[in-house]
């Protein structure tokens, strides 16, 4: 298969505003760099709104319920603060507690280890590990299934958090219970 090429010249173009020759840009001419450097700034803001648009900003599950829900994260961590603005724009009342302690949170909470995650969240009595998709927290919370928790384990591309682009991996919605039992409680291969 032959890889097709781009007809815009990158290198062309940067040379062309060096020089400060005439450009054109979707049939806008230029004539100096400025100009040009705002159409770039303006492309590359674009394209950040454009990816600030998730799939899981979509609310598909209605909730009436307790909306305060605590976050355990690591202070380092960047994909926390992105789950918990995905929270947020589903209207969870978001308390964050950032330590460096994070294991001693898991083993508080009987999270078992092989569903551990970066995060741990408590909410109205039951454990959300790691980027648990909010309609599924609320989905928990409306039908309120005899299990302690639930957990994406790891940190699949594409979960709420963890968007990268285009790429979505496939996951699981794991609801785990206190004496080891795990049940799937959603699963997502096409989102």
């Amino acid at each position: 298969m032959t890889e097709k090429s781009c007809s815009y010249d990158s290198e062309r173009f940067l040379a062309d505003a060096r020089n400060d020759k005439l450009i054109h840009y979707r049939g806008i001419r230029m004539k100096n760099l400025s100009a040009t450097l705002l159409i770039l700034l303006v492309m590359l803001f674009t394209t950040q709104l454009q990816a600030d648009n998730s799939t899981w900003d979509i609310s598909r599950e209605s909730y009436t319920g307790t909306k305060a829900i605590t976050v355990y994260s690591d202070p380092d961590c960047g994909c926390c603060s992105k789950w918990i603005a995905h929270l947020e724009k589903h209207e969870f009342d978001v308390t964050n507690i950032k330590t460096s302690e994070i294991e001693k949170i898991k083993n508080k909470y009987n999270v078992p280890p092989g569903l551990a995650s970066c995060h741990t969240a408590i909410i109205d009595g039951y454990v959300i590990e790691g980027h648990v998709p909010a309609d599924d927290i609320k989905r928990l919370l409306n039908t309120r299934p005899d299990i302690s928790g639930l957990s994406v384990p790891q940190m699949p591309v594409g979960t709420p958090g963890m968007e990268m682009g285009d790429r979505k991996d496939s996951f699981r919605v794991i609801g785990f219970e206190d004496d080891g039992g795990i049940v799937i409680f959603q699963e997502y291969t096409d989102y």
